[in-house]
């Protein structure tokens, strides 16, 4: 079987930056915990190299956990769903109608909600995943020659390496406050805007705003003292660096490609942090081929 990638497009996806990911991540992992899950690059990445005993997933957002679990429990079932979405998208008449009709029925947590999750994924503007203050999906529709809704070698491959992994709807305090020494977390948060073309942060009904972040900082801080490795993602934003500027972090600063804007021009390579944990017995961070803060 073929190694997994993820199966959703994500905003702020870290496959680009996998290698030096994969440099922060620990050899050896006792439980990997993943509290922003989005499209999972670094689990598959992880899981392809049997670095972790066991895995905990989680996110806020249901409808995320739900497609995760159908990939992980029901895959023959939604490679059919799936299949019937791609047919039928192809063969309309008109593309967008038939869009708009699956994006006007409610997401829920079932089979033909993870089906028209992805669906909706494969074909919305940029791949992107954004809801209003009802929680309603309002992406619009992407312009696409020929999207591949129903990739099923790949939906295979990711529902073996979910095999026996813990699925979580839990807020990223909640998930892996059991973490300890052995554990590896990654939090790859929605990023303080560094413009107001790039504030993308509306993947549940709530914002994530500073005091989350503050919160967040708090969160790895004390995981950190309880013994766990930790690496975070976020934007390289002054407030971002003033939140991690303490003994128990060590900031890089990397060049990420980014593909979602509401205006092409603003597409392109943009700078954003890579934080890692540092403990009292260690006396120099992982060394990363990109330029150090401080």
């Amino acid at each position: 079987m073929s190694r997994a990638r993820p199966f959703l497009k994500w905003a702020g996806g870290k496959t680009s930056l996998l290698r030096q990911l994969l440099e922060l991540a620990p050899a050896q992992i006792n439980t990997y915990y993943e509290p922003f899950l989005g499209g999972g690059a670094l689990f598959f990445a992880l899981q392809a190299e049997g670095r972790f005993q066991r895995a905990v997933l989680s996110d806020l957002n249901r409808e995320l956990i739900n497609a995760y679990t159908q990939v992980r429990d029901n895959v023959d079932a939604l490679i059919r769903a799936l299949s019937v979405h791609q047919r039928r998208y192809r063969a309309a008449d008109d593309r967008a109608e038939y869009f708009y009709n699956i994006r006007g029925k409610r997401l829920t947590c079932s089979l033909g909600g993870a089906a028209n999750l992805i669906f909706l994924n494969k074909t919305c503007f940029n791949g992107l995943y954004r809801v209003n203050s009802q929680g309603r999906f309002n992406v619009p529709h992407g312009r696409y020659a020929n999207p591949t809704i129903c990739d099923e070698e790949n939906l295979r491959a990711a529902s073996e390496a979910l095999q026996g992994v813990e699925l979580r709807v839990a807020d990223f305090g909640t998930a892996p406050s059991r973490a300890q020494r052995g554990d590896f977390v990654y939090f790859d948060p929605p990023y303080v805007p560094l413009s107001t073309t790039s504030n993308f942060t509306s993947y549940t009904a709530s914002d994530f705003g500073m005091p989350e972040q503050r919160r967040l900082a708090d969160a790895a801080a004390q995981l950190i003292a309880d013994g766990a490795s930790v690496a975070l993602s976020n934007s390289a934003h002054p407030d971002i660096t003033e939140l991690y500027q303490s003994d128990a972090f060590h900031l890089d600063e990397v060049e990420a490609p980014r593909s979602i804007n509401s205006r092409a021009s603003g597409r392109g390579p943009v700078r954003e942090y890579l934080i890692q944990s540092l403990h009292p017995a260690c006396t120099a961070a992982t060394t990363l081929s990109v330029h150090q803060v401080g």
